[in-house]
């Protein structure tokens, strides 16, 4: 048997994700749940298999990066600047504060004073990964709520990167090593301001005109192949240099890649070229955090870990939610960042593997961070819902979710793409009312422009068809390109309204075939369509030659 830990690890990571993961969406809970548990069960501290923990590290820091690009794709510098009044002093006070929490819990429990200061400063820096999934699942990421989060997980980054690069040093000076003082913590840190400093410029001067150069030059060349290519050759090769060259986070690569990328035209392919892979790799990264956590400290460690977890949750939020609001924001804005942090993810990790390794944090503080850092985020869905829905409404706020809206005998098109951008443009012209259903925003920005009333969200979700008026409803056009898809669709619009006529889509005999079995009136295959019509030109052609040539004898 061929020794293959890699394919081992990936094959078992997501075939475990995907039946923790369905079982978690079978009972309504968020998928993120499951696939933790499917970290713990091929993890070290559980019997049965265990998947390689190095390698599951780095294929979700892959997770990591191609979410932060994605992000970066719709956000502009000049949504980065318009929240640094409130990101850059927000995102420090409350690492201050977290800091502080810890450094108490610390004390409470014997440990060193800087032994506390790493523990409380692990606590303080929220999950890239955990935090976008919060946002972009609600819709949240292009709102001012969610650059504000967005912003402010950015400093923390930057902070942290800060802390790792001068704990070494400080570690020296705490421990008395020789030739260690005070004067040594100033030279790492200029060279950390140097560096970032470097990497930013050369990403605004230079990248601006060479990323999108480059990507234009692909796209004339009409390989879509070499396009996908170059979009992840892009945001992995950023990151890495970003990380290698100058010491920043794989994720702030990304993310300035993704941001310069957005600055075109090619912004929204991009995204969708990259969307497939960054679902698979951001499974990854939760199964790989669900290997690190081992169940008996939960029981060694009862009271710690409840103290680890209410600093994580209660104590970053509460801070967070009242500097927001100290800074004149809307409660639901502080509701909103306050549970997007009230989590803590990889650079906790890090700082933990760290600060074992300079003998600063005791193994129970590194067995705390982790374990806290494991139920934070499996609570964190849950919170979010909490605090952004039932609070909200409680405070008498206009809650995010979306409500019905009173139609009657209009159509409702899935998809604005090419297609529906067309259909829908006939169908006005007609006077015919519609409804749009669209779950990207680019689409969905530009159906506005055309006059549109457009719904935001997945068609599949039976929450949008009801907003869309799929009830009082008498027709179902579904344009987008994929059949089975579209088959998913037309059972969730049947099951809420058993007349709709539906017409669909597809792209392959198959496909066909699945939606005809699913009693669609009538499905529409682009390339019989285009072979009929040619046959057709084709015959009115002769009939015209032999027409002529009648004519002629």
């Amino acid at each position: 048997m061929h020794h293959t830990p890699l394919i081992a690890t990936i094959v078992a990571a997501l075939f475990t994700a995907f039946i923790t993961g369905s079982i978690a969406h079978r009972l309504k809970v968020s998928p993120i749940a499951g696939y933790l548990l499917a970290g713990v069960i091929v993890g070290p501290f559980t019997p049965g298999y265990v998947a390689d923990g190095n390698l599951a590290n780095e294929l979700a820091e892959i997770g990591v990066i191609l979410l932060m690009f994605g992000v970066g794709l719709h956000f502009s510098l000049r949504d980065l600047l318009s929240v640094r009044k409130i990101a850059v002093p927000g995102a420090v006070v409350q690492i201050a504060v977290a800091t502080l929490l810890g450094m108490g819990l610390a004390w409470l429990l014997g440990w060193g004073l800087f032994a506390g200061f790493v523990f409380g400063l692990a606590l303080s820096v929220a999950s890239t990964v955990v935090l976008l999934r919060a946002l972009q699942s609600r819709k949240l990421v292009e709102t001012e709520r969610g650059r504000i989060a967005i912003g402010w997980l950015i400093v923390e980054d930057l902070a942290m990167v800060l802390a790792l690069v001068l704990l070494p040093p400080l570690a020296g000076v705490i421990n008395g090593a020789n030739g260690a003082g005070a004067s040594s913590l100033m030279m790492p840190l200029l060279i950390t301001f140097a560096k970032v400093a470097g990497f930013i410029a050369l990403m605004l001067v230079v990248g601006r005109r060479i990323i999108p150069a480059a990507l234009h030059w692909v796209v004339h060349t009409g390989s879509r192949e070499l396009f996908r290519l170059a979009v992840l050759a892009i945001a992995l090769g950023v990151a890495f240099g970003a990380a290698y060259v100058f010491d920043v986070s794989f994720a702030l690569g990304a993310f300035f890649a993704g941001m310069i990328l957005g600055e075109t035209q090619l912004s929204r392919q991009a995204a969708e070229e990259t969307l497939p892979l960054r679902d698979a790799f951001a499974v990854l990264f939760f199964v790989s955090v669900g290997m690190l956590f081992d169940p008996s400290v939960v029981v060694r460690q009862p009271l710690p870990l409840l103290a680890t977890v209410g600093i994580i949750v209660f104590g970053k939020s509460i801070a967070a939610y009242l500097i927001v609001r100290l800074f004149g924001h809307s409660n639901r804005t502080a509701l909103t960042v306050a549970a997007s942090l009230a989590q803590i993810g990889e650079f906790s990790f890090i700082l933990a593997s760290l600060g074992s390794s300079l003998n600063i944090l005791p193994q129970a503080a590194r067995d705390l961070i982790l374990a806290g850092a494991i139920i934070s985020i499996f609570l964190n869905p849950f919170i979010f819902s909490l605090i952004t829905s039932r609070l909200s409404k409680a405070d008498g706020e206009k809650d995010d979710t979306p409500r019905p809206l009173p139609r009657t005998g209009h159509a409702i098109l899935v998809g604005y793409g090419r297609v529906g951008g067309l259909i829908a443009c006939e169908l006005a012209t007609r006077g015919r009312e519609i409804v749009v259903i669209e779950d990207q925003d680019v689409p969905a920005k530009r159906a506005e422009a055309d006059g549109v009333t457009v719904v935001q969200g997945n068609a599949v979700d039976p929450q949008t068809l009801e907003e869309a008026g799929i009830h009082n409803a008498v027709k179902l056009l579904i344009t987008i390109p994929e059949g089975f898809e579209a088959g998913a669709v037309v059972e969730r619009a049947r099951a809420l309204n058993p007349a709709i006529r539906v017409i669909a889509r597809a792209h392959s005999d198959a496909e066909v075939q699945h939606l005809e079995k699913l009693k669609v009136a009538h499905v529409v295959m682009g390339e019989r369509e285009i072979a009929a019509r040619m046959l057709e030109l084709a015959a009115q052609e002769v009939a015209e030659a032999d027409g002529a040539s009648s004519a002629s004898a």
